[in-house]
């Protein structure tokens, strides 16, 4: 009985593996969409003495994660300062 589990557990593992390798290739070969890139602005003026430390882009808007601990949320399109955050 143990003979037959292990012999019947090895087709099974060979099965699944005949089946997952070729559409891993076949999905690897046709390469996945790419996503769109987010549109920005020509330029983005920051605030006097703000120094960009990250950026994070949304929809429509740009976060701005500044060295002095504050969010600025941009508008995408404009470049103008719709919020402003600051991180305690």
């Amino acid at each position: 009985m143990l003979r037959r589990s292990v012999t019947m557990l090895t087709l099974t593992m060979v099965a699944g593996v005949l089946v997952v390798f070729p559409l891993l290739v076949i999905r690897l070969w046709t390469g996945a969409e790419k996503p769109a890139m987010p549109q920005l602005p020509a330029e983005i003026t920051l605030p006097e003495g703000a120094t960009a430390r990250a950026v994070t882009f949304g929809g429509d808007w740009i976060a701005v994660v500044t060295t002095d601990d504050d969010i600025l949320i941009l508008d995408a399109a404009t470049g103008d300062v719709r919020q402003s955050l600051h991180i305690d």
